[in-house]
């Protein structure tokens, strides 16, 4: 016989339904409430949860979960969570171009004796622009590779001045509306060419060119010792024989053993060229004179020299040097570590030890790309403190992980949209090795204050790299880069300078429509999305790819079209 309807039992299950009922109302009242007062948006991290499970079914991965609803900072950030955002003005017009360490108003101030006018001069704290570089009124997209190549917009460099000073070399032409790199010039007519790639083809370089500013004085260059293939120096008129040759040996010092140097122009050929050069037989045969003297020091053997180009080579180690006597010893650095470019005088770079005289001082260099990935001879070593063979392959493995992530997040990360990429904080090259494509090259950086020092490393894989202190401007012109991935960069330079400061001369070389991809501490990313809030790039922020309880994060920006004037709408 069935229960009665109106049992006590089910009384009871009445009212405990109906107490669950009231309190699942109140609750969600007084949620409601508190989310619309602006305390919580709990509604928008719940729907990015169940989008998310239900289209990839991994509860692990939130790749689109923002974290800003419950990280203040962790007490870097001053200000309360919703006080006002600092807006950045445009700088005025007239700093379209400006590269703060080489500005010309500054470096007439310095002595022009050995080029140091040329050197970096940075500003002063107090002299720093603190303002956004305009692009020039017309501004365009560059041309995709490889057009970009050979044509560039002239809105985007307004200049007519070298096509008409240098004419007669065939370095540009101004066509229309585009400049034309023609190639070859007055140094590499005819057969020229053919005849130095036929001189080179053992040259194990890699395949990407940077665009830094620099120059030969005083100071040693910022890459580290037996970093390049190849040095060619076409007409740049650098005294190589003056100053005990000092530059000749800091050419030496960047040089792998086997690798050449190649000069064009004077004083080669002198015999055709004196009258055309304004300058005496004399004169320029003892400027050759000298400079076989130090190559003869340096242990460098002439290969070739045929019309205008002459290409020496350096020996692969100490011991093949038969040439050099006792009496004419060069002055040999003494400082522990070869790649310390803070080191002065011109002091000849020591090779490492070899076994025998067929050995290649320092380790073997394999092809590229075969090297792109190989364990690099200084890491096989031992030279490089705290890396060992097994944490190179771990960084390798780790970066590989992170570049999918990134792909997944941007998907014209290897499309061809990105050409010119820049690593602020390069490690051992890792993301610039996950990322390898025909399509882009990458500007491997190692801040000054990162331990260890990784750079050589970096050039043993065949990619190229530049030592920089973030503190200061790099030295490349106004909108170089594409795309600038940012790791661990904030927290490095935590209490060494302002998070604005990097930020602004990130703004100034990254193009219109650029982007850059942040990898740090949830804290530090809170700080730079607040200060990008104020610098026109529209952020995002992104779980770690091992979910949302890694306290790294990953923050997305891209730059917005704006240009000087006003102009905000884009032409390209």
């Amino acid at each position: 016989m069935p229960p009665k309807a109106n049992g006590p039992d089910n009384r009871t299950r009445s009212s405990f339904s109906v107490l669950i009922v009231v309190g699942l109302c109140c609750f969600f009242y007084i949620l409601g409430a508190w989310q619309k007062s602006g305390f919580g948006k709990g509604d928008n991290i719940a729907l990015e949860i169940t989008k998310q499970t239900s289209s990839s079914g991994d509860c692990g991965v939130l790749a689109n979960l923002n974290f800003e609803t419950h990280h203040d900072g962790g007490g870097i950030i001053p200000q309360a969570p919703n006080a006002k955002v600092e807006v950045f003005k445009p700088c005025p017009e007239k700093y379209t171009d400006y590269t703060p360490c080489q500005d010309q108003k500054r470096a007439m101030t310095f002595p022009r004796d050995n080029m140091i006018y040329r050197e970096r001069h940075c500003p002063g704290k107090d002299e720093k622009l603190r303002c956004l570089i305009p692009a020039p009124k017309g501004y365009v997209t560059p041309f995709p590779w490889p057009k970009s190549r050979d044509y560039v917009p002239y809105a985007n460099v307004p200049y007519k001045s070298l096509t008409v000073e240098k004419a007669v070399q065939n370095w540009v032409h101004y066509e229309g509306n585009v400049f034309r790199f023609p190639g070859g010039g007055r140094s590499f007519r005819r057969g020229q060419m053919r005849t130095l790639t036929s001189l080179l083809l053992s040259v194990r370089a890699g395949k990407r060119s940077p665009a830094v500013i620099g120059v030969f004085g005083t100071m040693k260059l910022p890459y580290p010792s037996r970093a390049f293939d190849m040095a060619h120096c076409s007409r740049c008129l650098i005294p190589w024989s003056e100053n005990d040759g000092m530059y000749m040996i800091e050419v030496d010092r960047v040089l792998r053993p086997g690798g050449y140097w190649v000069l064009s122009g004077p004083p080669i050929n002198w015999k055709s060229h004196h009258r055309a050069w304004q300058r005496t037989e004399e004169d320029l045969r003892r400027e050759q004179s000298k400079i076989e003297q130090v190559a003869d020091l340096l242990c460098w053997e002439k290969v070739s020299e045929k019309g205008d180009i002459a290409v020496w080579r350096k020996r692969i180690n100490g011991e093949s040097c038969t040439a050099r006597q006792d009496a004419s010893e060069p002055n040999m650095c003494t400082a522990p570590n070869p790649d310390d470019v803070q080191e002065d005088g011109a002091c000849v770079t020591p090779l490492p030890e070899v076994g025998d005289p067929g050995e290649v001082a320092g380790g073997e260099i394999l092809p590229f790309p075969a090297r792109l990935n190989a364990v690099p001879p200084r890491v096989a070593r031992g030279s490089i403190p705290g890396v060992s063979t097994e944490a190179y392959r771990k960084d390798n493995r780790l970066w590989k992980k992170h570049v999918e992530a990134y792909k997944k997040i941007n998907k014209y990360l290897v499309s061809g949209r990105y050409r010119n990429v820049m690593d602020m904080n390069a490690g051992l090259g890792g993301f610039a090795a996950a990322i390898e494509s025909p399509r882009l090259w990458v500007m491997n950086v190692v801040p000054t204050i990162a331990e260890p020092s990784s750079l050589a490393a970096i050039y043993e894989r065949g990619l190229i790299g530049i030592y920089h202190d973030w503190c200061e401007g790099f030295s490349t012109y106004p909108r170089t880069y594409d795309l600038i991935h940012a790791s661990g960069v904030f927290s490095l330079y935590k209490n060494k300078c302002a998070v604005e400061e990097i930020l602004l001369e990130m703004d100034r070389i990254l193009r219109p429509e650029g982007a850059v991809i942040f990898r740090d501490e949830v804290d530090a990313l809170v700080k730079v999305k607040r200060v990008a809030g104020g610098m026109r790039w529209d952020t995002k922020m992104y779980d770690h790819e091992d979910g949302p309880l890694v306290p790294e994060k990953i923050l997305v920006a891209v730059k917005q079209y704006w240009v000087g004037g006003g102009n905000t709408t884009a032409n390209s």
